[in-house]
């Protein structure tokens, strides 16, 4: 389907912002709609000499009563109808053609994966659950209120705002109007807060997805809380990055940067567990039934299953590898295939049972920069830490060299595809595993992790029994003192002296 118009100026804006005429006589215009795009292609003589496409991603806004503009990053283009009755035909049918585009969200998410994503996140239990993670609620209040200058009299746009808490540090902080930018239904708790808290002039709720929707500005700076399990969870962060099409040139990112720390770990309890599970199908007699067929596809779907839960840092073998993303700098598509190169020294020995992930976020304000960390030697969030176990774990000794490479795959299921493989160069030694980072398996327990075994160099039951002994000696100690000191007073008293009497030199 396809649309034509007569009588059309077409104009260029130039590096020095101004519009420049593609010709000097007016062209026709053909509007029509692609598979995944809308084009408008025009024509001089007969003959086709420049092409816009337009994408649900592009920009544009009407330009006084018969123009159009269209911006596809930093190229914009004017159009100009020779009447207002053809100006608003176009408009017309334009509207049609595009509401049939798929935005990017919709191209990389199933559909029932998203429905479920925003019915989850229209829940107040879960929006609670966030609130309720003091760390991550407190870091970010720290950070937007300790650089009032990123905030202060600003434009600030804040992506997958939920309860709109994000939105009210930045009116704390100053901001002068707020876009709070919402897909779920949470978006009408939002709406209702702000107007309960008077900020209606001050916080703007806008339903949808942020790559859906539009705002009528430019903006200073883009708050969010995109972290999902292992940094990249969820696919938010794409979403964070797209809204930069909004950003001012010099702009803030609250958070900046994303750190994903990975190590090597020997946890044989855990690796045990996840074994045992499957043991269920070895039986040959369940209600008369010969199960064990099925036991080796149930560890394959056991070993899948990344764990979400939190350990003593004493597990890991070496030091992190650690892998940035410059939120400021990066693009939605570098987050599609994300190629981590490992190599690890190793600083114990023992048996590797897979990777430990866990990710540091910074806010890098123009006044103070505040991180919020995830690590196990951190307060626990309620992002946890994540391992992903091998079904052959490789044994190492201490100094030795573990090398290999982390991928992971986005999906359209809002998650990702984590494939790890570790090697001890120079030998056969080597392992590797495709786990499903959208079925973790939740097994924290509340407890507080135990130190891994061997970790004891002196005899635990000889420093109970010692430390014992001594606080008992401490406390007869302070009792005798205590008795000597009221003597002493005693007989000072009975000699004349006492406290008021002596005279400071």
């Amino acid at each position: 389907m396809a649309s034509s118009y007569d009588n059309v100026q077409v104009s260029i804006l130039s590096d020095d912002e101004r519009f420049v005429h593609l010709t000097d006589e007016p062209v026709k215009l053909e509007l029509a709609r692609q598979t995944d795009c809308v084009t408008l292609t025009l024509f001089k003589g007969g003959n086709k000499f420049h092409v816009i496409t337009i994408t649900s991603s592009t920009e544009y806004s009407r330009y006084g009563k018969q123009g159009f503009i269209f911006t596809n990053e930093d190229k914009s283009s004017l159009v100009r109808f020779p009447s207002i009755h053809a100006m608003k035909q176009f408009q017309f049918q334009f509207k049609q053609m595009r509401s049939v585009l798929k935005s990017v969200f919709t191209e990389r998410t199933e559909e029932a994966s998203a429905v479920q994503y925003f019915q989850f996140y229209g829940y107040l239990s879960q929006q609670q659950n966030m609130m309720q993670d003091y760390i991550r609620t407190s870091t970010y209040q720290r950070a937007i209120l300790a650089n009032l200058i990123d905030f202060h009299d600003k434009v600030v746009l804040d992506v997958g705002a939920g309860s709109g808490i994000l939105s009210f540090f930045a009116v704390q902080s100053g901001a002068r109007r707020v876009y709070a930018v919402e897909a779920s239904s949470m978006a009408e708790k939002c709406e209702e807060l702000v107007r309960h808290n008077k900020l209606s002039d001050k916080i703007i709720v806008i339903p949808g997805k942020v790559e859906e929707i539009e705002i009528p500005e430019k903006v200073d700076t883009i708050i969010s809380e995109p972290m999902g399990y292992m940094l990249f969870n969820e696919r938010m962060l794409e979403s964070y990055l797209h809204a930069k099409k909004w950003l001012k040139p010099g702009g803030k990112m609250f958070p900046s940067v994303g750190d994903l720390h990975i190590a090597p770990f020997t946890d044989e309890a855990l690796y045990m567990e996840q074994f045992s599970k499957a043991n269920f199908w070895c039986q040959q007699s369940f209600h008369g039934i010969d199960l064990g067929s099925l036991r080796s596809a149930a560890v394959e779907e056991y070993f899948k299953q990344p764990i979400v839960d939190t350990f003593d840092i004493r597990i890991c073998m070496s030091k992190s590898h650690k892998y940035t993303v410059d939120f400021e700098q990066a693009n939605e598509e570098d987050l599609h295939v994300i190629d981590i190169p490992l190599t690890f020294t190793m600083t114990q020995s023992g048996m590797v049972h897979g990777l430990a992930f866990w990710f540091d976020v910074a806010f890098l304000g123009s006044s103070e920069a505040v991180w919020l960390s995830t690590s196990p030697t951190e307060t626990l969030t309620h992002w946890y830490q994540v391992r992903c176990l091998l079904q052959n774990p490789i044994l190492v000794k201490q100094g030795q060299t573990l090398m290999g490479k982390c991928v992971l795959r986005c999906n359209t299921r809002q998650s990702y595809d984590v494939d790890i493989e570790l090697n001890i160069p120079g030998t056969s030694s080597k392992s590797q595993n495709t786990l499903d980072l959208k079925n973790p398996f939740f097994r924290y327990t509340g407890q507080q992790p135990s130190p891994p075994p061997g970790t004891n160099n002196t005899s635990p039951t000889d420093n109970y029994w010692n430390s014992t002994m001594l606080n008992q000696t401490n406390y007869m100690n302070g009792i005798l003192n205590g008795m000597q000191d009221q003597q002493t007073v005693q007989i000072l008293n009975q000699q004349g002296v006492i406290q008021q009497n002596l005279i400071p030199v």
